[in-house]
Parts: structure tokens; sequence; C-alpha cells
């Protein structure tokens, strides 16, 4: 029985990015009747309709759970990170725009001398379940205590592998605001989060302070945490536009005509940092190849690409080294310039970065 569980955790957990359709008794329904043009009976709504999940397409993909051996799912050797320390995020300039991946999705940024967290997740597991679900490949470069004062916290879209609900009550004391997609609100409102430290945004939803502009911008997936929220909270991807800088950051997404369309507003972006991993035929429309990533970058208007939400969890059927192998291909092929961080590395926009594939030695180890 308890191995039937697992599967059946693992499986939806890989299914929507992180356990979003298991059963979780505390998941948030919003009341609210959104004035959004997104927002129809009850539910969010991608800009181009997408395959609904059915009974019939979950057991096909349980099946291939069952029958289809995955190769090289997890490393099978330490990955390399980064150890970063206070003293040393304080070392950076405070002027500019300086990039640390964290791991899978998670970001810190410093933006002119203030600390960011992009869809902090801190976590042993991205799953509602302590014990089971998609378990971490490495260790954050950094402790949630070790961070400094956060001055935003943005999230994408509520997936357990983007939004971390022990990340968040342990921040709370440390941030100032967190912007959110509309719905996510009340989550964090019923984490003990502020109500007053919460701005929850639309589509195309812009936020102005100082020198720096936010905008939320669409993409194309869903979203969930429980067995009865599906789409009641939107999704999105975010960007981040200083006096001399610009950043994308893409959260969850199929390939779509959004990515154009953004770049058109708000391109080109020094740096995009785009989603390139957990794809699947079985959910096409919802996650992009890493082929597909690099043409949303090119779309997007972007200079340097940073492929992320890969690395870190087993959450599709492909080898962990896959997603980077591919978009390095497809990138030199698109003649795009692509950088490859280890966890805790820092990107500076506008400084050189000597580029290493730290993944492919760890492959020749793993096809030994």
């Amino acid at each position: 029985m308890k191995k039937w569980f697992v599967i059946f955790a693992v499986i939806l957990g890989s299914i929507t990015g992180g356990c979003s359709m298991i059963s979780n008794l505390n998941a948030h329904v919003p009341s609210q009747n959104y004035q959004s043009e997104h927002f129809q009976a009850g539910r969010f709504k991608n800009l181009h309709p997408t395959m609904p999940t059915s009974l019939s397409k979950t057991l096909a993909i349980t099946w291939r759970f069952f029958t289809e051996t995955k190769i090289a799912a997890e490393p099978e050797h330490t990955l390399p990170v980064e150890t970063i320390t206070r003293a040393k995020l304080d070392a950076l300039p405070d002027s500019g725009v300086h990039i640390i991946k964290l791991g899978h999705s998670s970001v810190l940024l410093k933006v002119n001398g203030a600390y960011w967290l992009l869809d902090p997740v801190f976590s042993e597991r991205a799953s509602p379940f302590s014990f089971i679900g998609p378990s971490r490949f490495h260790q954050p470069p950094i402790s949630l205590d070790a961070l400094p004062p956060i001055e935003k916290v943005l999230i994408s879209h509520n997936h357990y592998d983007h939004l971390d609900k022990d990340a968040v009550k342990q921040l709370n004391a440390k941030t100032r605001q967190f912007l959110v997609p509309l719905g996510v609100e009340g989550d964090l409102v019923r984490w003990g989060i502020a109500a007053e430290k919460i701005r929850s945004f639309d589509w195309w939803q812009e936020q102005h302070e100082q020198d720096v502009m936010l905008a939320f911008t669409p993409t194309q997936h869903f979203s969930g945490r429980g067995l009865s929220d599906a789409n009641r909270t939107l999704w999105g991807s975010w960007v981040i536009k200083t006096a001399h800088e610009s950043l994308y950051f893409s959260g969850d997404s199929g390939y779509f005509t959004g990515f154009k369309a953004i770049g058109e507003r708000y391109g080109p972006f020094d740096y995009t940092l785009i989603e390139t991993g957990a794809y699947d035929n079985d959910w096409a429309d919802i996650h992009m190849t890493p082929e597909q990533s690099v043409q949303a970058h090119l779309d997007l208007r972007g200079k340097i690409m940073v492929p992320i939400h890969n690395g870190t969890f087993d959450l599709a059927f492909h080898s962990w080294y896959d997603p980077l192998e591919r978009v390095l291909k497809a990138a030199q092929q698109q003649g795009v310039v692509i950088n490859t961080p280890t966890p805790g590395e820092v990107l500076t926009i506008n400084q050189a970065y000597i580029n290493r594939l730290w993944w492919q030695s760890l492959m020749a180890q793993a096809s030994r």
C-alpha cells in the first residue's frame, strides 16, 4: 500500500510541477470574484486553450511510471554548489543587478543594494509532504537564517516547487513586501503574512518604485495546491527593469505567443531566466522543451539566457542533465549566448562571465 501511495504522489507531482494535484486538506480555495478578463466561472484561464487533465491521461502516465525505465533521473555524484555567505553578498556592489541561482527556479537578486528573492524554495521536497515527493539533489547555497533582510519576494505561481510554505513563513520576519499572482495572497495571509505586506497582480499590471519597474506578465501554465483549487489562482512571469538593467523571469510555461508580446512591450532584456526542465510530450503545452526555451528567449529579445527549473528536483522522465545538454546545443545552433551557473555563483548584468559546462564531467561519470 505504501508503495502505491508513493508512486501515486510522485506521478501527480511530476505532472503538476511539485505535487500540486495531491490532496492537501489545507489547500486554499479563494471565494473572491476577481475583476480580471482571465477569470471566468471561478477559475483563471490561459490566453490559449490547453489540454485538460483527464482520468485516462493520468492513468496512461501512471502506466509509464510502472513500465518506463528512467535513465540518470538523479545524479550519482555530488553536484557543485558554491556556498554563499552574508559577507560575500554584502561585498557585492550596491549598484547594478547581481543574479544568484539558488537551485531549481529559486533566484536571489541584489538590485541596487536591495535583496530580492524569486520563487524561493528551501524545503527538502517539492511536495506537501515531508516524507514523499521529489527530493533535492543538492542543498541551497545559503540557508534561510543566513539571508540578509529581503526587500521583495516575487512568486510566479503556487505549485510546490515554486511556492514553499515553510520558506514563506520563515521569510516573513525579514521581508518587506511579497508580490504574488491574483489569489495567492489568500494563502500567504492564511500562513501569517500581514495583508499590508502583500500585493497581488493580474497580467500586465505594473509597479513602479523609485528607479525600478516591475510587471507581472502572462505564461501558459496552471495552478493548484490541492484537489479542489485547480486554476483558482493566477500564474505568470516577472519583468524587472532598472534605469540601466532589464531582467525576465519566466516561472513555468509552455511555449506560446505571449513571449513575443512581452518582448515587444518590455524588451530587450539583458538576461532572461527561462524554464528549461520537467518537459514531456504528455504535458507539452504547459512546459517547454529546451529548444522552445531558446526560441522563447529570442521572442523576448533577450541578450543572455540562463536556463532555470533544472538540476534540483526529478519532476519528469528525462535525465537530470538532459535540459542542460539540449539547451546548450539549441543555443549554439541559434547563436544565443547562454550562461549555466552552478548554485551560488554570481552573475552581474553587464559584466563578463566565464561559462563552465559543469554538468558534463558528471555525465561522463554516470555513463561509465
